[in-house]
């Protein structure tokens, strides 16, 4: 047999195994349409490198457990959410602020495809800047008694990781029992080395989604991309500051760092420690899984606030896109306006269309977006999406002052949505996010004033600048635009 012979026979086979592996993603995997057709060309248009490229980033995982507690019951959520359940149904249901009641299909949707409890005494702290929210968690961290959960997508071995390490440390040589939960790809370029004082205090780490074999991680595309830290079960927090120097505005790139991030009193908090416990049972070795204590939920201070908190929690592991349905529902339900924050604006269909309907229905839809790029690919994404929803009466905002990274949506003044979701396909279908969703009309003001005070350092973006934009660009949102379903 030649070797023209075999390089034949080996063409061959790579044709029959794309047109298998391509017959897979279409009839086997619950895929939209889109998606389907952006795998469809890259296992065609790359044979065999496209399907090694699909094993890594294609991968369905809404068929898998990957999150369970054998101790859920003992914490009488599963009880909590059926009482709801029926108290909404039958129209009994008892709203402490009688405001909230125009939010029930919203918050119904979410507490029965979600399991999200409905919270009504909290407290919610708002913080834009990296410097006082640092500043406050480090405090909360210094005052700790019991326990310190700590979860973020990003955790840098810089100045502002290695000072928040030290303090964890100093809490575990306490006797305060401290874990710190870290997303693999986020991470990389944190190393074991940095941990080695504060495993030998007692700390305990553990890696989501690690690699099991060197250099190769076949789930890198699914990373846990939720910030929280529970400080002895009665403080919360969540947003979307990672830990870095470049969120303290210390990065000459980036500048100024403007993102949203929450504190919570209340029994929010105990949403977000069972968040963070599913997660971390996941990802712990050895089984080091924790387990119920009454200490992990305290006794919350009944009259710790007024406001109505819904933890709502979404991955790729999910059967519906929990948080762009809450998001996609609040744009329908909105009569006045909607503010929208984000770094990425890659919506999928289905949001483009309810948000192009408000724009067209005279609803004051606004968007932020950043002047400057992380990710340049999804930044030229973003902008082929731009002319779209102006072109429906939208306005967007380009901010100016350093890089803008909250994930915000408010709607009317009224409801509010905060959280580590970006809008784009990654936070709807591929990340693992959580958001707060919040309703409360002074909460909700003050985001939508803080959205019109940073509209004072943006520029606004028209329709005429965007048709102005040139050929080199047109090009570059293109080629983004076609691949930003799997991007």
């Amino acid at each position: 047999m030649t070797i023209g012979e075999v390089f034949s026979i080996i063409l061959s086979i790579l044709f029959v195994l794309n047109i298998v592996f391509a017959g897979i993603i279409i009839f086997l995997e619950r895929r939209d349409a889109t998606s389907t057709w952006a795998w469809v060309m890259v296992l065609f248009f790359i044979p065999f490198l496209g399907f090694i490229l699909y094993l890594i980033f294609g991968q369905n995982l809404t068929r898998r457990r990957l999150f369970d507690w054998e101790d859920i019951k003992k914490i009488g959520i599963e009880d909590l959410i059926r009482a709801q359940i029926a108290a909404l149904r039958e129209e009994r249901f008892h709203f402490i602020d009688p405001s909230v009641r125009e939010h029930r299909d919203l918050i119904f949707m979410q507490l029965v495809n979600n399991d999200s409890v409905l919270t009504q005494e909290n407290e919610v702290d708002i913080f834009i800047d990296g410097g006082k929210k640092f500043e406050a968690l480090m405090k909360d961290i210094e005052a700790a008694e019991d326990h310190i959960h700590f979860q973020y997508y990003i955790l840098r071995d810089d100045k502002l990781g290695t000072r928040i390490i030290k303090a964890l440390t100093k809490k575990a040589e306490e006797g305060v029992k401290v874990r710190i939960l870290y997303d693999e790809m986020g991470s990389r370029s944190i190393s074991k080395k940095s941990f080695r004082a504060f495993h030998a205090a007692g700390g305990e780490t553990s890696i989501f989604f690690p690699r099991r074999i060197p250099f190769i991680n076949l789930r890198l595309n699914y990373r846990n991309h939720r910030k929280i830290v529970i400080i002895d079960g009665k403080i919360g927090y969540t947003g979307g500051f990672n830990v870095g120097d470049e969120y303290l505005g210390l990065d000459p790139k980036f500048g100024y760092w403007r993102d949203t991030h929450l504190r919570m009193l209340g029994d929010a908090v105990k949403a977000l420690q069972t968040r963070f416990i599913l997660d971390w049972n996941q990802a712990s070795p050895d089984k080091r899984d924790i387990h119920y204590q009454e200490g992990l939920f305290p006794a919350v201070d009944p009259h710790a606030g007024n406001t109505a908190v819904q933890i709502v929690s979404s991955g790729p592991d999910s059967q519906w896109e929990q948080i762009k349905n809450g998001y996609i529902k609040m744009i329908l339900m909105a009569k006045e306006s909607i503010y929208i924050q984000t770094p990425y604006f890659i919506p999928d269909q289905s949001l483009m269309d309810a948000l192009r309907i408000a724009a067209l229905s005279g609803v004051d839809v606004r968007i932020m977006i950043p002047n400057k790029p992380d990710h340049p690919f999804v930044y030229w994404a973003t902008y082929s999406h731009i002319g779209t929803i102006l072109e429906a009466g939208a306005e967007v905002y380009i901010y100016d002052n350093g890089f803008i990274h909250a994930k915000t949506i408010v709607v009317d003044g009224k409801v509010s949505s905060v959280g580590t979701a970006n809008i784009d396909n990654r936070s709807f279908a591929l990340n693992f996010e959580v958001n707060a969703f919040i309703y409360h009309h002074p909460f909700s003001q003050r985001m939508a004033l803080i959205f019109e005070e940073d509209m004072k350092q943006s520029t606004r973006f028209t329709l005429n600048n965007y048709q102005k934009r040139s050929l080199w660009i047109r090009f570059k949102e293109a080629i983004a635009h076609l691949l930003s379903p799997i991007l």
